[in-house]
């Protein structure tokens, strides 16, 4: 009997096989996100030189600024960028009285005298203050999602600054036929999933007031901040760039030297 049983339960089995190999399989829908994820858009930056070649480029300090004004107005009430400091801010063209006065609207952690832990206002040397104290409060205020800390976005990301541009820009209510995208989810071709958590930040032109006169547009107001984030994750890039034309040159000169002295040396050998 247990042969008996266990012979039933091999053909049993291998009936099932058969039957996985040659039965009909459902329709399945393909995976359409590699087909609607798009690569970011190419755009001209000033950090970036002429053609974007990267060697001769620095930063616009009005445009920094104005990305700074974006981020404060606008990202800062989700993303920290807690990884510079106000006193940094002088790279942006701000003096000493402004950071001061930037620096005063900040509230950080501190210590007092009876060693109870309390608040201070913050001073340029301290870091800007995460806007949530830790991860589970982030996701407590955000349903779920957990924004990330802008300071070095655009170093995260491949090729980060056309990326977060695009990402800003490219949110679309236009769903492709097929997409399924939940209610709370909004659709944008540049975000890796298509689908993010994140509500259009530059909602309309005029969200933000520019007191050099450029264009208040949604647009700009990308750009803008695209290249405050660059220069948050680079904050060196320009000494970096003028570290290495300086290397470059020295290498030529030395081997115009090294030529020279070459054709020197071996002049009078050739010659016997």
């Amino acid at each position: 009997m247990i042969r008996l049983g266990a012979l039933a339960v091999g053909l049993l089995f291998v009936v099932n096989v058969l039957w996985g190999a040659i039965a009909p399989r459902e329709a399945t829908s393909p995976d359409m996100t590699k087909e609607l994820h798009k690569h970011p858009k190419h755009m001209e930056w000033a950090h970036n030189g002429p053609g974007n070649l990267g060697v001769f480029g620095t930063f616009d300090r009005a445009q920094l600024q104005r990305g700074f004004q974006v981020y404060k107005e606008v990202c800062a009430a989700c993303h920290s960028i807690n990884r510079v400091a106000f006193r940094d801010l002088a790279d942006l063209g701000y003096s000493e009285a402004q950071i001061k006065t930037i620096s005063a609207e900040y509230e950080v952690a501190a210590i007092d005298s009876n060693g109870e832990p309390t608040t201070r206002k913050a001073t340029g040397a301290d870091k800007f203050p995460l806007v949530y104290a830790n991860e589970a409060a982030a996701r407590a205020a955000q349903n779920g999602a957990n924004p990330p800390d802008l300071s070095l976005m655009t170093k995260a990301r491949p090729d980060g600054t056309n990326y977060v541009y695009s990402l800003l820009t490219g949110y679309s209510d236009d769903v492709p036929k097929g997409w399924t995208k939940p209610d709370s989810l909004y659709y944008n071709p540049y975000f890796h999933s298509v689908n993010i958590a994140m509500p259009p930040p530059l909602a309309a032109d005029g969200q933000v007031t520019y007191s050099d006169g450029s264009p208040a547009t949604t647009d700009q107001y990308a750009k803008d901040v695209s290249a405050f984030l660059t220069w948050t994750a680079e904050p060196k890039l320009e000494n970096r760039k003028e570290t290495g034309m300086a290397m470059i040159l020295f290498l030529i000169i030395m081997t115009g030297l090294g030529y020279l002295s070459y054709r020197k040396v071996w002049a009078d050998i050739k010659k016997a």
